[in-house]
């Protein structure tokens, strides 16, 4: 049998950090908006005639072999694969061939759309009826065994979902609330909002336990910013249920503001150049990816300027990533 899976990465927009556990009970709940892109992650799995497992990376070159699914070892290169073919515990041999769209250190929330592709695809392997919540809940505690420090659990529902999201986190728990229903604010967003790499990669989870170090440590700066970040999403949200893009420009840029202040190493010299040079050719508002301190930016452009800042950016070294907007998520086809 062989079983292909692919899951989208995402753009976050506003209120991230808000998805961190348990940050956002701090704040009395948090809201975050992500947009699910064509950068996909794809996994493809073949059921074997033996016990054997051998996970194979083709990002990182890298791969695991393993006599059973109980003896695959921990702690390795791939030790996150390894973790959710462990838990999800296959009932019967398998080589598992993994690779990513997006660049090593993008921002764009990769590391946990492959982890929701590689679900979904052992999912369907076992013929369970796992729900797509808790496909993102045992995510969630997956990640944060391998990387050893909180993570944010945005990414999984953008992976499983698709499209444009406000995803709410609370006590009672997490809750998605689509904001796909107008086509032709979607269009409009995949025309004027262009992602670039910026050569830098970055890692978040350092920065995302810098944010919740300084919070958890009274900083007044991380606590202000934090209630921030909280306002300007809830406003972006209403600016996308009024499809008033001159709102969401204007609020992206306060979003970034906001982020700046929250940890030092957020933006570089290198993240400043860019977006003072998109500012200059037509950009109305820029944001970094993900936590910051490198990986990919967003910039959102007046109508028609897009090219002017496509040319830009390319001539100083950014690379342009065209992308549509992935309106289903999670897909898992079987063979």
């Amino acid at each position: 049998m062989i079983i292909e899976a692919t899951a989208p990465s995402r753009i976050d927009l506003a209120g991230g950090t808000l998805d961190i556990f348990p940050l956002y009970l701090f704040e009395e709940g948090g809201l975050t908006l992500n947009l699910a892109v064509s950068v996909h992650s794809h996994v493809r799995l073949h059921t074997r005639e033996d016990d054997r497992v051998c996970i194979n990376s083709h990002c990182i070159a890298s791969s695991v072999h393993a006599p059973s699914v109980d003896e695959l070892p921990l702690y390795g290169d791939l030790d996150l694969l390894v973790r959710i073919v462990k838990f999800y515990r296959p009932q019967c041999g398998l080589d598992v061939h993994t690779r990513n769209d997006a660049p090593h250190g993008s921002g764009l929330g990769a590391s946990s759309s492959l982890l929701i592709a590689l679900s979904g695809g052992l999912r369907s392997l076992n013929g369970a009826n796992t729900p797509d919540m808790d496909l993102a809940r045992y995510g969630a505690d997956l990640e944060a065994q391998t990387i050893r420090i909180p993570t944010g659990k945005q990414d999984y529902y953008s992976a499983i979902f698709g499209g444009l999201n406000a995803l709410w986190f609370d006590v009672g728990g997490d809750r998605v609330e689509s904001l796909s229903h107008n086509e032709e604010l979607l269009d409009e967003l995949e025309q004027r909002l262009l992602l670039f790499y910026t050569g830098e990669a970055r890692f978040s989870g350092a920065t995302n336990w810098d944010m919740l170090k300084m919070y958890i440590d009274q900083d007044p700066t991380a606590l202000a910013s934090m209630k921030a970040i909280k306002r300007t999403a809830l406003a972006m949200r209403e600016a996308f249920i009024s499809a008033d893009l001159d709102a969401f420009a204007d609020l992206l840029n306060e979003e970034w503001e906001n982020r700046k202040r929250l940890a030092e190493g957020v933006s570089t010299d290198r993240i400043e150049e860019l977006m003072a040079a998109a500012k200059a050719n037509g950009a109305l508002a820029s944001r970094v990816c993900g936590a910051g301190g490198g990986g990919c930016i967003s910039v959102f452009c007046k109508p028609g300027a897009q090219q002017a800042v496509i040319s830009t950016l390319e001539e100083m070294g950014a690379e342009h990533m065209p992308y549509t907007i992935d309106r289903q998520g999670l897909r898992v086809l079987k063979s």
